[in-house]
């Protein structure tokens, strides 16, 4: 399945609260016990890098047990035993949601937003053995940074409601390859495998040192 087939609601809303619960969950304790943000996909799904919280499928998972993503975040974090909040003075842009706020969990929209995090991490290993890719809390992106060029993966934002592979130059492109604002984006419909978002990546590359 690709975003064709989900309403641009649906993903909107469903991205939205993947994106808190990643911030409010998981980025947020993980930085006030470990002092890292850092989030990276794990298996079904993503987590912390320093924490075993993770979601997984439209379950969160951490180490006393597992819980459908329903109701409130707070209802969540406090059945998890979790201090709800996200990172604080580490970024500016949040996700924007409050802890008492429902959660709006799609299990479509999930399994494509997570199906497309996973062969994003597939795609930047291959493109890039020796960088290990992260996934940001701040704008929900799975990325990697390579010769001045930043490489990675959405789940969509403000504006995209469709997941999208993206390449970015620190110093603006010029040319046919380069159709964003910050770079080159190509939408999931345009990438329907692993292989060949890595080929888009690769083909950034080129074009970038050309």
């Amino acid at each position: 399945m690709d975003a064709a087939g989900l309403d641009a609601a649906v993903l909107r809303a469903t991205r939205r609260s993947l994106h808190a619960v990643a911030e409010l969950l998981i980025a947020g304790p993980q930085y006030r016990e470990h002092g890292t943000i850092r989030l990276a996909v794990t298996p079904g799904g993503i987590g912390g890098t320093a924490t075993p919280t993770r979601i997984d499928g439209t379950d969160l998972v951490w180490s006393g047990g597992r819980m459908p993503l329903r109701g409130s975040y707070a209802d969540v974090a406090a059945a998890a035993g979790i201090a709800l909040g996200a990172p604080v003075g580490v970024y500016a842009d949040t996700s924007g949601v409050e802890g008492d706020e429902q959660l709006a969990v799609d299990p479509d929209a999930v399994a494509l937003m997570l199906g497309w995090f996973a062969a994003g991490d597939d795609a930047l290993r291959t493109f890039a053995p020796a960088v290990t890719p992260i996934l940001w809390p701040e704008h929900f992106d799975l990325g990697i940074a390579l010769d001045d060029v930043n490489y990675g993966v959405s789940p969509g934002d403000a504006d995209s409601p469709r997941p999208y592979a993206y390449v970015g130059p620190w110093q603006p492109r010029t040319g046919a390859f380069w159709n964003a604002s910050f770079g080159a984006w190509r939408h999931d419909g345009e990438l329907p495998t692993a292989q060949s978002i890595t080929d888009f990546f690769a083909e950034g590359r080129r074009e970038a040192a050309s």
